[in-house]
């Protein structure tokens, strides 16, 4: 093609090659088609997409992939164990069944030991004596009373008001007692009992150990009573010790009435 007058001659489509002999000797450029240049571009393109098409094919039917993925996974695990050619193997660490039976026995007894530290301290915490009647009004004392002797104190409070034992102790009577409808006898470590008379009901029986501060009958108004109270004895040396007077004897074990 020729360039129009001021144009260069496109370059892209002329290609100067080896000259060749014309007539008379004078050598000419050959002129080559550009569609040797785009045909390239074009076969490279038919053929990847080709390669794709055909893989896509053969990925659906599974057997060629699914073999060249077993290929990748063997050659990589074949790498893995190549890997640790060469490494020290050490036995799995382990301990004696003897070994593992005293180690049972450090923790059960370190166990024992703390469960016997708490119920000790425990024990150290919970009072060992206490009022037979909690926010009772005191109405009568030990001593002389309406031309007999009164061998108790009286301690009013509602109907059915918790009764407590005032130490720790076993029950040695519980029921109907002459006199006081209904009654409670507890024996004491030191020996002496302590007499609970006229309640509403009894929650304790005999041979029963009991704590102090435990619950054992509902304040009551049975027997020779005139109102809801509870009479309080205490018999000094068993059942039918001296009968002496409860308030200093409450008071020498740290309870005030």
């Amino acid at each position: 093609m020729r360039a129009r007058p001021g144009q260069e001659a496109p370059t892209d489509l002329l290609t100067t090659v080896r000259p060749a002999a014309g007539r008379g000797g004078a050598s000419r450029p050959r002129r080559v088609s550009p569609a040797g240049h785009a045909r390239r571009p074009a076969m490279l393109l038919t053929a990847l997409l080709t390669g794709g098409v055909a893989a896509a094919v053969l990925g659906l039917h599974g057997a060629p992939v699914a073999s060249a993925e077993a290929t990748s996974v063997l050659g990589a695990q074949e790498a893995l164990l190549a890997g640790d050619e060469g490494l020290e193997l050490k036995p799995q660490a382990s301990v004696t069944v003897a070994e593992a039976q005293a180690r049972l026995q450090e923790v059960a007894a370190s166990r024992a030991a703390r469960a016997e530290a708490a119920a000790a301290a425990a024990e150290a915490a919970r009072p060992k004596w206490v009022l037979p009647v909690e926010g009772a009004r005191f109405t009568s004392g030990y001593g002389s009373r309406w031309g007999t002797f009164h061998y108790g104190i009286d301690l009013a409070a509602p109907m059915r008001t918790p009764e407590y034992a005032v130490g720790d102790g076993v029950v040695l009577r519980a029921g109907a007692a002459s006199g006081f409808g209904l009654a409670v006898y507890i024996l004491h470590e030191n020996g002496d009992v302590t007499v609970y008379g006229h309640m509403d009901e009894i929650l304790v029986e005999p041979g029963q150990y009991v704590e102090a501060g435990e619950t054992i009958a509902l304040l009551g108004n049975r027997g020779q009573s005139t109102g809801p109270h509870l009479h309080f004895e205490v018999h000094q040396g068993g059942e039918d010790g001296e009968r002496i007077n409860p308030v200093p004897w409450l008071r020498a074990r740290g309870v005030g009435i």
